[in-house]
């Protein structure tokens, strides 16, 4: 378009997943920080941002870009929010990128992050139903759905676990395997929660059963944490320190909010999505040398994996059991640093890390677990109850 350029991914930063913190944080204050960590990686000044991507705030429940602009003391021409829920970090970087290819603004930055808040001064307030606006008035989920047992993430997820199930051949072992695994992958990564706690297939299927058919290590642990990326042109990422990252091809599908009303349970947003983004990027599945796919859950996993192209429905089991999702004897890296199953879900921020992975191992900078070769990679974010997701194809630039 005219006045656009062509734009990168030149730095990153990220926090380790934690459990315990020293002292609650103001959203606006993790989101300043995490900011300026990234533009330090990338080797640029908060003056030459001028554009924001974020997620919520809950100290300006509206207007949040323009809080955070007025936090950092900046003017922008480009500021939004993204509420995608986990697919927020996907959604936020190929929207940054499409600005500055419109020429909208020049550098951006994506910052999300879940935090230990102040004492909340409202102590009734549910968050379960916060958590998904059912507490809003006429929501339809806090009408129809919560009264009848359907309240938390677990319980949608299980019943596409059960469909799944159901309808395939598909074993408890083989998503138990996808834990074990990005668990293999997490000893690796210092930032990590799980870091130093190795599990085994038997682990994962001897945890609890917290709701059928989904065991308590095939779900993530809600933690804290936070992320943000810095794009910027790529005539000015020539000038920095770190590789510039392309991102190539990019899709979004977003089709319900609830899982009662998905057009489906076995065939979910990401097919909408994967297809287009690799059309645009102009690759093949086997061209990735690595896939960062979001993880809230195992079965979560699997069928991205599946709708994304990377094998024929209904045989995502098989294409678990067949090939290993290690980061260094695996001959399907997936998750590199963990995944979410791995280090932790750091709340709104889980979605980032997949990109941040991405982009370290892109650059050479993962450190123990980088792979030997490491050109393209496909990630994924999934918000919602598998209701919305995003897919990126990345390269070295």
């Amino acid at each position: 378009m005219p006045g656009g350029k062509p734009a990168v991914i030149a730095g990153c930063a990220d926090w380790p997943v934690m459990r315990n913190w020293d002292r609650p944080m103001f959203q606006l204050e993790a989101y300043s920080r995490l900011i300026r960590e990234a533009l330090d990686d990338a080797g640029m000044e908060i003056g030459e941002v001028d554009g924001i991507l974020c997620t919520a705030i809950p100290e300006s429940s509206m207007f949040a870009p323009a809080a955070l602009a007025e936090y950092l003391g900046i003017p922008v021409n480009f500021a939004e929010i993204v509420d995608l829920g986990g697919s927020s970090g996907c959604g936020m970087v190929w929207r940054a990128i499409a600005a500055i290819e419109a020429g909208v603004c020049e550098t951006a930055v994506c910052v999300t992050a879940t935090v230990p808040s102040p004492p909340n001064p409202n102590p009734n307030r549910d968050p379960s139903r916060e958590y998904i606006g059912a507490a809003a008035w006429g929501a339809p989920h806090g009408q129809f759905d919560i009264p009848f047992g359907l309240v938390n993430p677990n319980a949608h997820f299980a019943m596409v676990a059960q469909r799944y199930m159901h309808e395939y051949d598909l074993k408890p072992e083989t998503l138990a395997k996808i834990a074990a695994q990005q668990r293999y992958n997490a000893l690796s990564n210092p930032k990590a929660f799980f870091r130093d706690q190795p599990i085994d297939i038997d682990d994962v299927l001897n945890s609890p059963l917290i709701v059928d058919p989904l065991h308590m290590l095939e779900i993530v642990m809600p933690a804290g944490g936070g992320a943000a990326i810095v794009v910027t042109t790529a005539e000015r990422a020539k000038q920095l320190k770190n590789r510039p990252v392309k991102l190539t091809g990019y899709g979004e599908h977003v089709t319900h909010k609830s899982i009662t009303y998905a057009p489906s349970l076995t065939s979910i947003p990401i097919a909408g999505c994967a297809d287009r983004a690799f059309k645009m990027a102009g690759a093949s599945r086997d061209s990735i040398d690595c896939a960062q796919l979001y993880d809230c859950y195992t079965i979560t996993v699997l069928l991205s994996i599946e709708d994304s192209g990377f094998c024929k429905k209904g045989e995502g089991g098989r294409f678990v059991e067949e090939h290993d999702l290690r980061f260094d004897a695996g001959d399907w890296p997936l998750n590199t640093n963990g995944g979410q199953l791995g280090m932790g879900q750091a709340g709104m921020a889980g979605g980032m890390y997949h990109i941040t992975e991405a982009i370290r191992q892109i650059q050479g900078r993962a450190e123990e677990r980088q792979l030997p070769t490491c050109e393209r990679v496909y990630v994924s974010g999934t918000g919602g109850f598998m209701s919305e997701q995003a897919s990126l194809v990345m390269e070295g630039a």
